[in-house]
């Protein structure tokens, strides 16, 4: 009777170990970030329009992989045309709709949602904000020139993309993790 019921329990136990979901893990699509992982310094010029305006921008950005792996988080500070300024961000890749999300809060703009896409060197974002009544189209693409150096441009649109208007451009280099 003893051996029937630890065969019986060891069986159940079996069954149970089987059906329990496998934990999901990181794609190639999440690996593909941490090409933005480290202490980056950025360099570059905003044009006068919508969002400000014109004249330099400045900051340091640090972004690190989220335990786990399916996650860049990315914290940055500097100074823009408008003053000092800080941000949050948090990239990721949504496996349903096949394309990364880019959460970001800063201390001078609303926070905002971007949908990106990318072929390995090229990525390309795009995300809609409310400016008072008018919704205001935003266009950046990141290029990875090299593992150190990428640029960057960003284009605005008030006409839901009818007509575009150059934002900011620049460059970001790697220097130390």
């Amino acid at each position: 009777m003893k051996k029937l019921l630890t065969l019986a329990i060891a069986s159940i136990s079996t069954v149970a170990l089987a059906q329990e979901p496998q934990m999901p893990a990181p794609g190639p699509e999440h690996k593909a970030m941490s090409a933005f992982a480290g202490k980056w310094s950025f360099e570059g010029k905003a044009e006068a329009g919508p969002m400000g305006p014109g004249g330099p921008v400045t900051f340091t950005e640090t972004c690190e992989m989220f335990q786990g792996g399916f996650a860049l988080v990315c914290r940055s500070e500097g100074k823009n045309p408008m003053g000092p300024t800080k941000s949050l961000a948090i990239m990721t890749y949504d496996t349903e709709k096949k394309a990364y999300t880019y959460y970001a809060v800063e201390a001078d703009f609303p926070a905002f949602l971007a949908t990106g896409t990318t072929d390995g060197k090229v990525w390309n974002w795009t995300t809609e904000t409310k400016i008072g009544s008018e919704t205001m189209t935003t266009a950046v693409t990141i290029t990875v020139t090299s593992p150190t150096s990428r640029t960057f441009e960003m284009k605005m649109s008030m006409d839901g993309g009818k007509t575009w208007a150059p934002g900011v451009s620049g460059k970001s280099t790697k220097g130390g993790t």
